[in-house]
Order: C-alpha cells, then structure tokens, then sequence
C-alpha cells in the first residue's frame, strides 16, 4: 500500500513532466488530500475543469490502476494520519460576531491546529538533522518572508547555529551564493505571491547540490519541486497577506529541537551571550535552567 507522503512525492516527482491539464489535476489532489475520499471522478473533473478521462488517465500516470485505486489508498492514509481532534480549542464567539480580535485569533488557531495535524513528522525531523549536519545555514526569502528568514537566522544563532539570512540589496540572491557548497543548507521561505527569485534561490542550489528545506503554505506551491524537505505550514488570513501565528510556531519549533538535540553547544552559546550582555549591562535570563 502506498504511503500518504509516498503519493505526494509521487505526483511531485512526475509534476514536471506532466502536461498542463494534468498538473492542475496535480495541483488539486495535492491541496485537497483530505476531501479526495469524498470525491468522486465527475466532482474532480468539474472542479478542475478537465474531462473524466483525464482524471483516469492521471491516476493511471503516477502509478495507479485508476481514480478508484487511487482515491482508495488516499482513504486508507488518511484514516491513520489525521485526526478530526482540535488541538487547541476556538474561542466562543457566539457572542460577539463582530469582534475582530476573536475571529483573527480563532483563524489564528485554526492555522496552528491544521499545521500541527498536517506537517510531516519525517520531514521536520530530516530538516533538524540538516541543519545540525551543514556547516552554515543561509536563509531565504522576499517581502514578509524576508523579515520570517531573518527571524529564523537569528533564533538558530541562539542555539549556537550559525546561520544567515541572505540580504535583497546591493546583489541578487544568486550572486549571494556563488560561494555556497554542498556543506551548506539553504532554508526557504515562500509564500503567496510566489517569489520568482527565491525559487530561482532554490532550483540554483539543487544544481550545486546543496541541500533545500522548504516552508511554504502548500504541496503544490513551486519552491516544494527544488526541495529536499517541504514544512508546510497554513498562514491564511481575512486580509491578503499570510498569517505568522502557525509559521512562529514552527520555527520556535526548529530551533528549540535544534537545542535539544545539542545541549552542550547550546549552553556554551547562552553563556557567551550572557557574558556579552553582563559587559553592555543587561541581564540573560535562562527561564530553563533549573529544569536542565
């Protein structure tokens, strides 16, 4: 039986090569895995516009005997890797409708229960294995991903990760990275409006063979195809901008697992910044020490 992540990788896999009815096709069963089941041949073919024989002929491409075959091991995953069980509970709302603050904090954790239900465990932890392996870690992204890429170069830094994020100046992103090896990781962040220099960051490094890790809020979003591990993360919001409430989430994830993983070069690190801050006249606190 195939995996729920193996038919992912498939359909990725086969993506580039497919032609452009089927990767809309693609599109869709990799941004509505969960509803699949509940889907028959003829909702597909009207929700994407193709004919039913496409929908078949899809299937049939990335390894199947059909939809039904299909749709069928999609089911079987689904039943042992989501859970219909909030994590965090929604705020009561019943009574104020018009509140804003309750309804962008339930979207709010809305976006933190999917992610946590969603991510690939095997992928956050190839990802924390990744970081811990590369000699330097850059980086990467535009607009508010850019101020998310810099977030995390900081908060890796704390856990005694040398980390970058690359800067959008003087020079391009590639020009950044003309001197970056296989050694080296390349963390990128990509969220709607797509960046096309952030994707090229990406198809750039896979060509230099370094290692790509991906957060992004979809499967299907295009910095997923020159990646070597996807965190996907849900950032939907009422205005048109991305939510950072579950992508804070995961990168106080990754660099908390960082330091887990690596006491001794974390504790070392917390006490140089405490001797630094103890000569500028500010004071560390480490809320953990007593339980380490």
């Amino acid at each position: 039986m195939a995996r729920f992540k193996e038919i992912k990788t498939r359909i990725q896999k086969y993506y580039p090569d497919l032609p452009k009815n089927h990767k809309k096709l693609a599109d869709f069963f990799i941004n509505n895995f969960d509803k699949i089941p509940f889907y028959s041949v003829h909702d597909i073919s009207e929700a994407t516009r193709t004919s039913v024989a496409s929908v078949v002929r899809f299937a049939q491409r990335i390894g199947f005997l059909g939809f039904l075959e299909m749709r069928e091991e999609i089911s079987k995953e689904l039943q042992n890797h989501i859970s219909n069980k909030e994590i965090f509970s929604l705020l009561d709302s019943a009574a104020t409708e018009a509140d804003t603050l309750t309804i962008i904090a339930n979207q709010d954790i809305k976006n933190i229960n999917e992610t946590l239900t969603q991510i690939d465990r095997d992928y956050f932890d190839s990802t924390i294995k990744m970081i811990l392996k590369a000699k330097r870690v850059y980086t990467v992204g535009l607009g508010v991903s850019n101020l998310l890429a810099q977030m995390l170069a900081y908060q890796l830094n704390q856990v005694s990760i040398d980390a970058h994020a690359l800067s959008h100046s003087h020079s391009t992103f590639l020009e950044q990275m003309i001197f970056l090896n296989s050694n080296d990781l390349i963390i990128a962040l990509s969220f709607m409006p797509y960046s096309i220099e952030t994707i090229d960051a990406a198809k750039y490094a896979k060509k230099k063979k370094i290692n790509v890790i991906s957060i992004t809020n979809s499967n299907a979003s295009p910095i997923t195809f020159s990646s070597n591990a996807n965190l996907v993360v849900k950032s939907e919001n009422m205005l048109f901008t991305n939510s950072f409430a579950a992508i804070s989430v995961l990168i106080n994830a990754i660099t908390t697992e960082c330091a887990l993983r690596n006491k001794t070069k974390a504790k070392k690190m917390l006490s140089e910044l405490n001797k630094i801050a103890e000569m500028q006249g500010m004071v560390i606190v480490d809320s953990h020490s007593e339980n380490q």
